[in-house]
């Protein structure tokens, strides 16, 4: 079973070398703006290579399903639409259009839905079903796949925060004697590990940097929610507590929310690329890239940590639910008045306070 690992690990090194060259080629870079600070064009076919590395390895040491096989068609269309938009740039209506109709061919083509939120208000299970659980269904997925689209802001950070997620999910999957499941998480790990040493330049420098792209981003949050789902409704496998789920992509997710919220109240609109995610936060505070890599993947895992343990010690939902909603709470609360409380800190350690600040 370890060849699954194995080859995507050694598929994904080799594939991201292969297609850089054909990348700078027909120019699939990414070039700095206004919203992207890097340096020099980057090629932006991270998704492409973890895409192809888990799929060949899957056909050549694992037996495919009819679930992977859906899955596995809805990536490719996720991730040839994130190709043309990062080589051409298309409207977030086309890609919003898109996600949904890729949401609804695998909700129909293999029963895959949320019909059961768990018991999160003390009252015994909340069940939905019909058109309602497609609803939100397809909110839950195109939500997801934004989530991870978002966090995409610094060298590592999307690869980081998947991985944490991956783990998270693939320990539950092996707790419960999943093993297919336990090792889809596992090469989606050891495939993202040769895209994020190239993307924070290691072992060869900046000049084989590679980015993710729309079509990675996509991709990790499609895959991310697809097992989410899996794992947590009681019609397929039934390995973690629906609530759960939000504890393992909680950064992503709270950060999307928080951005959305902020940008609406200044009457923009939701999908308008700016510089107050999370990261930027955290560098426009003093933290370098690498400080505020570790400081969000650590605050990730350390959230991830806490649902593993509400699973493993059967903590009531309804509590993890209320914490979680806490935790949002407190987020969102931080995160809008950050600069006034460094602001205060600083002066308190006599340092002059930041010039920024977050309307």
């Amino acid at each position: 079973m370890f060849l699954l690992p194995l080859s995507s690990l050694l598929l994904s090194f080799v594939l991201l070398f292969a297609l850089r060259r054909l990348a700078v080629s027909i120019h699939l870079v990414d070039i700095p703006n206004h919203c992207k600070k890097h340096e020099g064009e980057v090629p932006v076919i991270g998704g492409v290579a973890i895409y192809f590395s888990v799929l060949v390895s899957s056909l050549l040491f694992a037996d495919v399903d009819h679930t992977q096989w859906v899955y596995f068609l809805c990536g490719a269309i996720l991730v040839a639409v994130g190709v043309i938009d990062d080589k051409f740039d298309i409207s977030v209506r086309v890609r919003m259009l898109i996600q949904v109709i890729t949401s609804l061919v695998i909700i129909f083509s293999v029963d895959i839905s949320l019909v059961c939120l768990g018991n999160i208000v003390g009252e015994g299970h909340v069940d939905i079903d019909g058109w309602v659980s497609y609803f939100v269904t397809v909110i839950a997925i195109v939500g997801a796949i934004n989530a991870f689209n978002m966090v995409d802001g610094i060298d590592g950070l999307l690869g980081g925060l998947a991985s944490v997620t991956f783990t998270a999910l693939g320990l539950m999957f092996f707790l419960q004697g999943n093993a297919t499941l336990a090792m889809i998480c596992l090469m989606y790990i050891a495939a993202l590990v040769p895209y994020v040493l190239l993307n924070l330049g290691i072992p060869f420098g900046q000049r084989y940097k590679i980015f993710m792209g729309d079509a990675g981003s996509m991709l990790l949050g499609f895959t991310v929610v697809w097992l989410l789902i899996l794992a947590s409704q009681p019609s397929h496998e039934d390995v973690i507590n629906p609530v759960t789920a939000l504890w393992f992509i909680a950064l992503p997710l709270m950060d999307m929310a928080t951005i959305m919220v902020r940008r609406v109240r200044k009457g923009q609109s939701p999908f308008k690329p700016d510089r107050e995610h999370l990261h930027h936060i955290c560098q426009r505070i003093g933290l370098s890239s690498r400080m505020t890599l570790v400081f969000i993947c650590s605050l990730a895992s350390f959230f991830a940590a806490i649902g593993v343990f509400g699973e493993l010690y059967a903590i009531s939902e309804t509590m993890m639910f209320m914490a979680f909603l806490v935790l949002f709470a407190v987020y969102f609360s931080v995160i809008s008045h950050i600069f006034r409380i460094t602001t205060k800190v600083r002066a308190m350690l006599g340092k002059s306070p930041l010039s920024e600040e977050i309307a």
